[in-house]
Order: structure tokens, then C-alpha cells, then sequence
């Protein structure tokens, strides 16, 4: 397991070769794997891309880039949709694309 620090204090963290933001973010991937293992949930995703605003050109003919939210994980369970986030610290890049998930798709993240 190898650590690095970011800016939010968050450690880089590796496991089985897969790089994850956090400590945080580490564990709750370990516990959804049981959890799938065990037949509570299914279809476990990492890093699932969501296209919260599409890509246009503005007034100047300029092309302005979409701009995305990706979900830490993302599963079914009761044949229900779930999308988590491992939050630490909400910023507000990140409480405005929550916003932008339930008004575009419907889908309230669930943070752990």
C-alpha cells in the first residue's frame, strides 16, 4: 500500500493496484466488495462518468468543455440505483454538481 497527501489532508491510497482518493474512499470500496461477494449488492462500479452539462460553443464561437461528475461507486441494491461518494469535505464544486445529478438525472448521492 503506498500514501500520498493531497490538499484536503486526504491520503492517496493504493489498493490491489487501483488508486484511490482516499482512506476513506479505500475502505468503503473493501466494504462494498464484501457486500457484493455476499449477494447484498450488485453491478459495483468505481468512478461511474456522468455528463452534467454538454459540451456548446458560446457567443464568441469559443467551444466551452462539458462538464462531468464522477461517482466513486455506483451499484444496485433492491433493484434500486445507488450513487456514493466518499465525502470528507464537501466543496462547492462538489454541492453544486449534487444539485446538478438530481435536477439532471434524478439520482440523490449518497454520502459516506
Amino acid at each position: 500500500m503506498y500514501i500520498r497527501y493531497n490538499k484536503y489532508g486526504n491520503r492517496k491510497t493504493y489498493i490491489d493496484g487501483i488508486k484511490f482518493d482516499s482512506q476513506k474512499e479505500a475502505s468503503r470500496w473493501i466494504e462494498l466488495k464484501l457486500l457484493e461477494t455476499a449477494g447484498k449488492i450488485h453491478g459495483l462500479q468505481r468512478q461511474v462518468k456522468y455528463e452534467l452539462i454538454p459540451a456548446h460553443r458560446k457567443k464568441d464561437g469559443k467551444l466551452e468543455r462539458a462538464a462531468y461528475y464522477f461517482a466513486d461507486f455506483q451499484y444496485e441494491k433492491d433493484g434500486n440505483l445507488i450513487v456514493e461518494d466518499s465525502k470528507g469535505m464537501r466543496t462547492k464544486e462538489y454541492i453544486l454538481k449534487r444539485k446538478l445529478m438530481l435536477d439532471r438525472y434524478g439520482i440523490e448521492i449518497k454520502e459516506v
